[in-house]
């Protein structure tokens, strides 16, 4: 995973929810282009924000059993408001069910506590070695990735030298 669209996860409970943040910053390469009077996260990264929340939670049920979490479906995917720069996205995602190699997931997006985005994600998790039994190295060396990038999500937010932490992990 190269994009990483969430700088934060305020609360996680393995095999129930997980709530992130995404702040958008004027910053972001893509926003030249989606629109230049008038820059907006692109639909598909508010799509992808969700995605990747679902995913950590997703990972932390299943204790990084597997190397990789990808969106297998979106359904009833609903668009209800912009996320301007400046502006921080709040990501939720509810674990519906979690059996195989497949979970589902009901998120939501907010914004301003405005709804901006909402849908049911299916997520397929399997490992590279499945394919390929060289791959091995491979899945360990995304596991151990992943779960560093994950301890970087969970750091305390700092603000005027005091440490704010919310949620559980």
């Amino acid at each position: 995973m190269r994009f990483f669209l969430l700088d934060r996860i305020v609360e996680l409970e393995p095999g129930e929810k997980i709530a992130a943040l995404k702040a958008l910053s004027l910053s972001e390469d893509y926003l030249a282009d989606h629109f230049p009077r008038f820059p907006v996260m692109p639909g598909v990264l508010m799509l992808e924000a969700m995605t990747q929340a679902g995913a950590w939670l997703t990972r932390v049920t299943d204790d990084f059993r597997y190397s990789m979490v990808v969106l297998k479906e979106a359904r009833n995917v609903k668009y209800a408001d912009f996320v301007e720069p400046g502006k921080l996205l709040q990501v939720s995602a509810e674990m519906m069910k979690n059996e195989g190699d497949e979970t589902k997931l009901k998120a939501q997006g907010h914004v301003d506590g405005r709804l901006a985005v909402q849908a049911r994600l299916v997520l397929r998790k399997y490992n590279l070695v499945d394919e390929n039994q060289d791959w091995e190295p491979n899945d360990r060396y995304v596991r151990r990735h992943l779960r560093r990038h994950y301890d970087l999500l969970l750091r305390p937010m700092t603000t005027n030298n005091q440490t704010a932490t919310s949620g559980t992990a």
